[in-house]
């Protein structure tokens, strides 16, 4: 079957539905839909449309990025603009369903935005929302709108077109057309994807292999995730495009086990493109020929390190191996290889699509394009973003993220994952591109970014990121199985109040050994939050070493809670409250926290009425309380 009759039946069966008289729901049940409940409004929804004997299509989509606002739904009524709900509750189903689909009442006091040509009175656009506004959606072009699991609706949005005008040309055209894009690895290398197509191309070898990269590992990190359950086709196409270019003839899918719903669609698509002849031998009917399977991975940190992922695939134990040879010289049993992660093969798709000049006209001259990230942390709209490369930091944490959470105080945004750079307040501005994060001491990683407010404690901040690194190090070279414990140790000595003043020193010197002695990026990289905190913070690891006092009143050996004899009222509340019963005095007593006994929970604190504001939390000072309890003077 040619691709236009592919086209033509697609085109015909989403007409049937465009034109239809029947109401279309769009449910976000991708992974962060479903653990805020999607999938009981989804529910919800079928079985009070039963009730109400209502003919509509319910359609499971993936995430639009407002993870905040889960569960999102979508609503269509023919001839009527797409309406966007937030926070659905299956409490708030019957309501839409009742005034919307039955009394024509789109309930603005719920809508999020409308969607598409039109709008309703009262209702904003969606993609007006701040939020929104300073996006540009590439990669998540479709994440939200389509079935993921309908491969018409892809085709129907100009799926497949790319691989169909690739095809059309040489693979050494295709790889010029990725050249003109700029596109770079977004795996957070942002090495050149044509000039490592091109190096695979150029391999001898009749066998060669195609590797995404899906194995996301970060904490906080959920870009790939989403792409995969949301628009699994967008990468399966790149997959076919990287394919034709670099001349392999087998292709994996590398992802973590942990992704269920992901991996679920993926096997959904690609029997789909078997049934159209898009995967296989003879791929429409052009002679091309690309076999693809899944791998799953165990949730190694360190296999998203290609020569790891590759001996992953090969059935060894994930770990490194120095390079010379290059996977493009001798990857997977020993054939020419091509690694790209799961965002830049998306993003070929797209490119090939609407062609090289359409995608770098965003970005900066040396960062072409989009970026995705997961933007978490203390920041008010948490979520999945994609932005032109190049805007700053600013931009993203206040314009899109709404800045800080309670209105607290920025303090640091941790960018490239557990191996990125913790930036200060400083570096606000700075515009998030490759050159830029890496002079500042940071990478552009894959696209975590965690939001820190005042209340974050730097030293502990920094020492939870290198437990990680720590602990997912494969242990096969001594900078970095020897040097992370040793540095994780110091921190740890920091945060208990027993630093000393020469572990600033031997910090960096750790840091720096691990940095350029490690076999691979994992150690190469994991000394980041501690160069970069130790350069912009200082001052707080002073005070934790030299006055042994924690700032951000975080770390729990260097914190204490004193009751304030003028302010308490004897009320007992926090007394009946303490898990370890370390308060002392009675009714209409001054109280006293034993400081042998105490814990350090913080309930008595959290439980202290705020009109009295007896409970104070301290670090490195002394508050001045009686030996014994004593009678409450007056009430206050």
């Amino acid at each position: 079957m040619s691709f236009l009759e592919i086209q033509d039946r697609a085109k015909r069966k989403w007409s049937e539905l465009e034109r239809g008289s029947k109401p279309r729901i769009l449910v976000g049940t991708a992974t962060c839909g479903r653990s805020a409940g999607a999938m009981e409004v989804l529910e919800a929804f079928e079985e009070e449309l039963r009730k109400r004997n209502i003919d509509a299509v319910v359609m499971q989509v993936g995430c639009v990025g407002l993870c905040f606002l889960e569960p999102i739904v979508d609503i269509i009524k023919p001839g009527k603009p797409r309406i966007c709900y937030g926070e659905v509750t299956p409490e708030i189903v019957s309501e839409l369903v009742r005034d919307y689909l039955v009394e024509d009442n789109p309930r603005p006091d719920l809508a999020l935005g409308t969607v598409g040509e039109g709008m309703l009175e009262g209702i904003p656009r969606f993609f007006d929302l701040p939020m929104l506004k300073s996006q540009v959606r590439i990669v998540l072009r479709n994440c939200g709108s389509l079935d993921p699991e309908d491969i018409d609706q892809y085709i129907v949005c100009g799926g497949y077109s790319g691989i169909a005008r690739a095809l059309e040309i040489s693979p050494e055209e295709v790889i010029e057309e990725i050249k003109k894009s700029g596109l770079r690895g977004r795996g957070g290398a942002g090495f050149p994807t044509w000039l490592k197509w091109q190096f695979c191309n150029k391999a001898p070898g009749e066998e060669k292999y195609l590797v995404c990269n899906a194995d996301e590992g970060d904490p906080g990190a959920f870009m790939n995730r989403s792409v995969l359950e949301g628009d699994p086709h967008a990468v399966l196409e790149g997959m076919l495009i990287a394919a034709y270019a670099t001349g392999a003839t087998h292709g994996y899918i590398y992802c973590r086990a942990e992704y269920p719903l992901a991996l679920k669609r993926l096997d959904i698509a690609m029997r789909k493109m078997k049934e159209y002849g898009l995967l296989g031998e003879n791929i429409l009917g052009t002679g091309f020929n690309f076999d693809l399977k899944i791998k799953e991975g165990a949730g190694a940190f360190v296999c998203g390190e290609e020569t790891a992922l590759m001996a992953s695939i090969e059935g060894k134990r994930g770990m490194p191996r120095p390079r010379p040879p290059f996977p493009a010289q001798a990857g997977i049993w020993g054939k020419p290889t091509n690694i790209n992660n799961v965002e830049t093969i998306a993003t070929v798709a797209a490119i090939m699509q609407k062609g090289a000049g359409w995608y770098a006209q965003y970005g900066t001259e040396k960062s072409k394009g989009t970026k995705t990230f997961a933007l978490a942390g203390k920041v008010k709209r948490t979520g999945l973003i994609e932005v032109p490369l190049g805007i700053t930091l600013r931009e993203i944490v206040y314009d899109i993220g709404g800045g800080i959470a309670d209105d607290r105080e920025f303090k640091a945004v941790q960018t490239g994952g557990p191996s990125g750079g913790c930036l200060s307040a400083e570096q606000l501005d700075l515009p998030v591109d490759y050159e830029t994060l890496a002079q500042a001491g940071s990478i552009m990683g894959s696209g975590g970014m965690i939001v820190a407010d005042e209340n974050t404690c730097i030293v502990d901040f920094t020492r939870f990121f290198l437990t990680f690194t720590q602990a997912e190090s494969c242990g096969k070279c001594v900078p970095c199985r020897v040097g992370t414990r040793q540095m994780l140790d110091i921190l740890d000595r920091i945060t208990r109040g027993e630093g000393r003043e020469e572990d600033i020193d031997k910090l960096y010197q750790l840091a720096e050994t691990v940095r350029d002695g490690s076999l691979c990026a994992l150690g190469g990289t994991a000394p980041n939050p501690v160069l970069t905190t130790l350069r912009y913070f200082l001052d707080e690891y002073e005070a934790h070493i030299k006055q042994k006092r924690c700032p951000a009143l975080v770390c729990k050996e260097l914190i204490s809670y004193y009751i304030d004899p003028d302010k308490c009222q004897g009320c007992m509340i926090c007394a009946r409250n303490c898990p370890v019963e370390a308060i002392r005095g009675g009714k209409r007593m001054v109280h006293i926290i034993d400081q042998e006994k105490c814990i350090k929970c913080g309930n008595c604190l959290d439980v202290c009425p705020p009109r009295f504001g007896a409970v104070r939390k301290v670090s490195g000072e002394k508050f001045e309380v009686p030996d014994e309890p004593t009678p409450v003077v007056s009430a206050k």
